[in-house]
Protein backbone atom coordinates (compact mmCIF):
# COMPACT_ATOMS: atom_id res chain seq x y z
CA UNK A 1 0.00 0.00 0.00
CA UNK A 2 1.50 3.40 -0.93
CA UNK A 3 2.54 5.78 1.82
CA UNK A 4 1.71 8.69 -0.43
CA UNK A 5 -1.71 8.69 -2.10
CA UNK A 6 -2.16 10.26 -5.53
CA UNK A 7 -5.92 10.51 -6.03
CA UNK A 8 -8.41 10.66 -3.16
CA UNK A 9 -12.11 9.97 -3.51
CA UNK A 10 -14.74 11.51 -1.26
CA UNK A 11 -18.09 9.85 -0.59
CA UNK A 12 -20.33 11.93 1.65
CA UNK A 13 -23.67 11.62 3.37
CA UNK A 14 -26.10 12.11 0.52
CA UNK A 15 -28.65 14.93 0.64
CA UNK A 16 -27.42 16.52 3.88
CA UNK A 17 -26.51 20.22 3.46
CA UNK A 18 -25.32 20.21 7.09
CA UNK A 19 -22.09 18.53 6.00
CA UNK A 20 -21.19 21.27 3.51
CA UNK A 21 -18.76 23.04 5.87
CA UNK A 22 -16.72 19.94 6.66
CA UNK A 23 -16.90 18.73 3.06
CA UNK A 24 -15.52 22.00 1.68
CA UNK A 25 -12.83 22.13 4.36
CA UNK A 26 -11.68 18.63 3.42
CA UNK A 27 -11.87 19.32 -0.32
CA UNK A 28 -9.77 22.51 -0.13
CA UNK A 29 -7.29 20.90 2.25
CA UNK A 30 -6.62 18.07 -0.21
CA UNK A 31 -6.36 20.34 -3.25
CA UNK A 32 -3.93 22.67 -1.49
CA UNK A 33 -1.63 19.72 -0.82
CA UNK A 34 -1.56 18.67 -4.45
CA UNK A 35 -3.94 15.71 -4.38
CA UNK A 36 -6.28 14.93 -7.24
CA UNK A 37 -9.78 14.69 -5.78
CA UNK A 38 -12.91 12.95 -7.09
CA UNK A 39 -16.25 13.16 -5.31
CA UNK A 40 -19.52 11.29 -5.63
CA UNK A 41 -21.90 13.21 -7.84
CA UNK A 42 -24.69 13.31 -5.23
CA UNK A 43 -22.45 15.43 -2.97
CA UNK A 44 -20.59 17.46 -5.60
CA UNK A 45 -23.22 20.22 -5.53
CA UNK A 46 -22.19 21.06 -1.95
CA UNK A 47 -18.64 21.93 -3.04
CA UNK A 48 -18.00 25.66 -3.48
CA UNK A 49 -15.67 25.43 -6.45
CA UNK A 50 -15.91 26.13 -10.18
CA UNK A 51 -14.55 22.80 -11.35
CA UNK A 52 -15.28 19.59 -9.43
CA UNK A 53 -14.55 16.10 -10.73
CA UNK A 54 -17.79 14.28 -9.90
CA UNK A 55 -18.51 10.62 -10.62
CA UNK A 56 -21.28 8.11 -9.85
CA UNK A 57 -20.65 6.62 -6.44
CA UNK A 58 -19.85 3.21 -7.90
CA UNK A 59 -17.08 4.71 -10.06
CA UNK A 60 -15.24 6.77 -7.44
CA UNK A 61 -13.07 3.86 -6.27
CA UNK A 62 -12.02 3.08 -9.84
CA UNK A 63 -10.20 6.42 -10.03
CA UNK A 64 -8.93 6.82 -6.44
CA UNK A 65 -6.40 5.01 -4.27
CA UNK A 66 -8.04 6.15 -1.01
CA UNK A 67 -11.69 6.78 -0.16
CA UNK A 68 -12.66 9.22 2.59
CA UNK A 69 -16.22 8.72 3.85
CA UNK A 70 -17.76 11.86 5.34
CA UNK A 71 -20.81 11.18 7.50
CA UNK A 72 -21.75 8.48 9.98
CA UNK A 73 -21.42 4.72 10.00
CA UNK A 74 -24.18 4.47 7.38
CA UNK A 75 -22.18 6.61 4.97
CA UNK A 76 -19.10 4.51 5.70
CA UNK A 77 -21.01 1.31 4.86
CA UNK A 78 -22.15 2.83 1.57
CA UNK A 79 -18.57 3.83 0.71
CA UNK A 80 -17.21 0.43 1.74
CA UNK A 81 -19.68 -1.41 -0.44
CA UNK A 82 -18.83 0.85 -3.39
CA UNK A 83 -15.09 0.31 -2.89
CA UNK A 84 -15.08 -3.39 -2.02
CA UNK A 85 -14.53 -4.76 -5.52
CA UNK A 86 -11.60 -2.42 -6.16
CA UNK A 87 -9.98 -3.15 -2.77
CA UNK A 88 -9.43 0.55 -2.05
CA UNK A 89 -8.72 1.53 1.59
CA UNK A 90 -11.32 3.65 3.37
CA UNK A 91 -11.01 6.33 6.03
CA UNK A 92 -13.95 7.77 7.98
CA UNK A 93 -14.74 11.33 9.11
CA UNK A 94 -17.48 11.23 11.74
CA UNK A 95 -20.46 13.55 11.33
CA UNK A 96 -22.92 11.04 12.77
CA UNK A 97 -23.94 10.24 16.33
CA UNK A 98 -22.24 7.01 17.41
CA UNK A 99 -19.59 6.22 14.83
CA UNK A 100 -17.78 2.94 15.51
CA UNK A 101 -16.24 2.99 12.01
CA UNK A 102 -15.63 6.70 11.42
CA UNK A 103 -13.10 7.85 13.98
CA UNK A 104 -11.84 11.26 12.82
CA UNK A 105 -13.66 14.27 14.24
CA UNK A 106 -14.18 17.32 11.98
CA UNK A 107 -12.68 19.46 14.78
CA UNK A 108 -9.36 17.63 14.39
CA UNK A 109 -9.62 16.92 10.68
CA UNK A 110 -6.34 18.41 9.49
CA UNK A 111 -4.26 17.31 12.48
CA UNK A 112 -5.47 13.70 12.18
CA UNK A 113 -5.40 13.54 8.39
CA UNK A 114 -1.87 14.86 7.87
CA UNK A 115 0.03 11.85 9.30
CA UNK A 116 -2.33 9.36 7.65
CA UNK A 117 -1.74 10.87 4.21
CA UNK A 118 1.98 10.73 4.94
CA UNK A 119 1.73 6.99 5.53
CA UNK A 120 1.46 6.86 9.32
CA UNK A 121 -1.66 4.81 10.04
CA UNK A 122 -3.01 1.50 11.26
CA UNK A 123 -4.48 -0.88 8.70
CA UNK A 124 -7.43 -3.10 9.52
CA UNK A 125 -9.03 -5.67 7.22
CA UNK A 126 -12.65 -6.57 7.80
CA UNK A 127 -14.59 -9.29 6.05
CA UNK A 128 -17.97 -8.89 4.41
CA UNK A 129 -20.90 -11.27 4.05
CA UNK A 130 -22.59 -12.34 0.85
CA UNK A 131 -26.25 -13.28 0.96
CA UNK A 132 -27.65 -15.39 -1.88
CA UNK A 133 -31.37 -15.97 -2.41
CA UNK A 134 -32.09 -19.31 -4.09
CA UNK A 135 -35.49 -20.11 -5.61
CA UNK A 136 -36.20 -23.40 -7.36
CA UNK A 137 -32.46 -24.13 -7.49
CA UNK A 138 -31.71 -20.82 -9.25
CA UNK A 139 -29.96 -17.77 -7.79
CA UNK A 140 -32.38 -14.85 -7.98
CA UNK A 141 -30.50 -12.26 -5.94
CA UNK A 142 -27.11 -11.60 -4.32
CA UNK A 143 -26.04 -8.78 -2.03
CA UNK A 144 -23.09 -8.00 0.22
CA UNK A 145 -23.14 -6.70 3.79
CA UNK A 146 -20.47 -5.23 6.03
CA UNK A 147 -22.49 -5.32 9.25
CA UNK A 148 -25.14 -7.98 9.05
CA UNK A 149 -27.63 -10.00 7.06
CA UNK A 150 -31.07 -10.07 8.69
CA UNK A 151 -33.92 -12.43 7.86
CA UNK A 152 -37.19 -11.24 9.39
CA UNK A 153 -40.94 -11.46 9.04
CA UNK A 154 -42.56 -9.03 6.63
CA UNK A 155 -46.19 -7.88 6.32
CA UNK A 156 -47.34 -10.59 8.69
CA UNK A 157 -48.28 -10.37 12.40
CA UNK A 158 -47.10 -13.94 13.05
CA UNK A 159 -43.67 -15.24 13.88
CA UNK A 160 -41.79 -17.13 11.19
CA UNK A 161 -40.26 -20.56 11.63
CA UNK A 162 -36.61 -20.52 10.60
CA UNK A 163 -34.54 -23.65 9.96
CA UNK A 164 -30.78 -23.12 10.17
CA UNK A 165 -27.97 -25.35 8.89
CA UNK A 166 -24.25 -24.66 9.42
CA UNK A 167 -21.96 -26.25 6.82
CA UNK A 168 -24.73 -28.67 5.94
CA UNK A 169 -25.34 -29.71 9.56
CA UNK A 170 -28.71 -28.98 11.14
CA UNK A 171 -28.44 -26.40 13.96
CA UNK A 172 -32.00 -25.63 15.04
CA UNK A 173 -35.53 -24.63 14.17
CA UNK A 174 -36.78 -21.48 15.82
CA UNK A 175 -40.01 -19.52 15.88
CA UNK A 176 -39.11 -15.85 16.11
CA UNK A 177 -39.36 -12.46 14.42
CA UNK A 178 -36.18 -13.24 12.54
CA UNK A 179 -32.46 -13.96 12.70
CA UNK A 180 -29.40 -11.69 12.52
CA UNK A 181 -26.13 -12.98 11.08
CA UNK A 182 -23.49 -10.39 12.01
CA UNK A 183 -19.79 -9.90 11.38
CA UNK A 184 -17.51 -8.56 14.14
CA UNK A 185 -18.03 -5.15 12.53
CA UNK A 186 -21.80 -5.56 12.83
CA UNK A 187 -21.64 -6.89 16.37
CA UNK A 188 -21.82 -3.30 17.66
CA UNK A 189 -24.83 -2.48 15.45
CA UNK A 190 -28.26 -4.19 15.22
CA UNK A 191 -26.89 -7.38 16.75
CA UNK A 192 -25.90 -5.51 19.93
CA UNK A 193 -29.38 -3.99 20.21
CA UNK A 194 -30.86 -7.48 19.96
CA UNK A 195 -28.74 -8.82 22.82
CA UNK A 196 -25.79 -10.23 20.87
CA UNK A 197 -22.19 -10.17 22.11
CA UNK A 198 -19.55 -7.68 21.00
CA UNK A 199 -16.90 -9.39 18.86
CA UNK A 200 -13.41 -7.97 18.58
CA UNK A 201 -12.80 -6.98 14.92
CA UNK A 202 -9.73 -9.25 14.69
CA UNK A 203 -11.82 -12.39 15.32
CA UNK A 204 -12.58 -14.71 12.41
CA UNK A 205 -16.12 -15.20 13.64
CA UNK A 206 -19.80 -14.58 12.99
CA UNK A 207 -22.63 -14.31 15.49
CA UNK A 208 -26.18 -15.57 14.95
CA UNK A 209 -28.72 -13.65 17.04
CA UNK A 210 -32.43 -14.57 17.14
CA UNK A 211 -34.96 -11.72 17.11
CA UNK A 212 -37.58 -12.10 19.85
CA UNK A 213 -37.52 -15.92 19.88
CA UNK A 214 -40.61 -17.72 21.14
CA UNK A 215 -38.41 -20.08 23.19
CA UNK A 216 -36.03 -18.36 25.59
CA UNK A 217 -33.47 -21.15 25.20
CA UNK A 218 -32.73 -19.81 21.71
CA UNK A 219 -29.60 -17.78 22.38
CA UNK A 220 -26.91 -16.09 20.24
CA UNK A 221 -24.20 -18.42 18.97
CA UNK A 222 -20.73 -17.55 17.67
CA UNK A 223 -19.33 -19.60 14.78
CA UNK A 224 -16.27 -19.57 12.51
CA UNK A 225 -16.57 -17.05 9.68
CA UNK A 226 -15.59 -19.68 7.10
CA UNK A 227 -18.91 -21.41 7.80
CA UNK A 228 -21.69 -21.53 5.25
CA UNK A 229 -25.06 -20.69 6.79
CA UNK A 230 -28.21 -21.91 5.11
CA UNK A 231 -31.59 -20.61 6.19
CA UNK A 232 -34.89 -22.06 5.07
CA UNK A 233 -38.46 -21.90 6.35
CA UNK A 234 -41.13 -24.26 7.58
CA UNK A 235 -43.54 -24.39 4.64
CA UNK A 236 -46.56 -25.32 6.74
CA UNK A 237 -47.75 -21.74 6.46
CA UNK A 238 -47.38 -19.43 3.48
CA UNK A 239 -45.85 -16.03 4.21
CA UNK A 240 -43.36 -13.52 2.89
CA UNK A 241 -40.12 -12.64 4.62
CA UNK A 242 -37.58 -9.92 4.04
CA UNK A 243 -33.79 -10.07 3.89
CA UNK A 244 -31.82 -6.96 4.79
CA UNK A 245 -28.12 -6.51 4.02
CA UNK A 246 -27.07 -3.60 6.19
CA UNK A 247 -29.70 -1.01 5.19
CA UNK A 248 -30.54 -2.54 1.79
CA UNK A 249 -33.82 -4.48 1.63
CA UNK A 250 -34.53 -7.58 -0.43
CA UNK A 251 -38.32 -7.93 -0.10
CA UNK A 252 -40.67 -10.69 -1.18
CA UNK A 253 -38.62 -13.66 -0.04
CA UNK A 254 -40.93 -16.67 -0.29
CA UNK A 255 -41.35 -19.48 2.21
CA UNK A 256 -39.93 -21.91 -0.36
CA UNK A 257 -36.72 -19.88 -0.82
CA UNK A 258 -33.34 -20.68 0.69
CA UNK A 259 -30.96 -17.98 1.96
CA UNK A 260 -27.28 -18.86 1.84
CA UNK A 261 -24.90 -16.63 3.80
CA UNK A 262 -21.12 -16.89 3.64
CA UNK A 263 -18.00 -14.75 3.82
CA UNK A 264 -17.40 -12.65 0.72
CA UNK A 265 -14.19 -13.25 -1.20
CA UNK A 266 -12.71 -9.77 -0.72
CA UNK A 267 -12.40 -7.93 2.59
CA UNK A 268 -12.40 -4.17 2.98
CA UNK A 269 -9.40 -2.25 4.32
CA UNK A 270 -9.95 0.49 6.90
CA UNK A 271 -7.31 3.07 7.80
CA UNK A 272 -7.11 4.44 11.34
CA UNK A 273 -4.87 6.95 13.10
CA UNK A 274 -1.85 5.27 14.70
CA UNK A 275 -3.29 5.71 18.20
CA UNK A 276 -6.58 3.99 17.31
CA UNK A 277 -7.72 1.64 20.09
CA UNK A 278 -10.84 -0.53 19.75
CA UNK A 279 -11.38 -0.73 23.51
CA UNK A 280 -11.09 3.03 23.83
CA UNK A 281 -13.77 3.35 21.14
CA UNK A 282 -16.04 1.02 23.12
CA UNK A 283 -15.51 2.96 26.34
CA UNK A 284 -16.23 6.23 24.61
CA UNK A 285 -19.23 5.18 22.53
CA UNK A 286 -20.90 2.98 25.16
CA UNK A 287 -20.03 5.18 28.14
CA UNK A 288 -18.22 2.41 30.00
CA UNK A 289 -15.57 4.54 31.72
CA UNK A 290 -17.66 6.54 34.18
CA UNK A 291 -16.53 4.60 37.27
CA UNK A 292 -12.86 4.15 36.38
CA UNK A 293 -10.58 6.01 38.84
CA UNK A 294 -8.35 7.25 36.03
CA UNK A 295 -11.21 9.13 34.33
Amino acid sequence: MPTRFQCIGIIAKSGDPGIAGTLNQLYQYLLERGYRVVIDEASAGLIHAHSVLALPIGSVSQHADLIIAVGGDGTFLTAARAAANDEIPILGVNLGRLGFLVDISPKHLQDRLEPILAGHYKTERRHLLRATIIREQAIIHQQTAINEVVVHRWVTPSMIEIITHIDGTYLNTQRSDGLIVATPTGSTAYSLSAGGPILHPALNALVLVPLNPHTLSNRPIVINDDSEIEISFNNAKQFNAQVTCDHLDIPDVRSSDTIRIQKAERPITILHPEDHDFFNILRSKLNWSGGYPGN
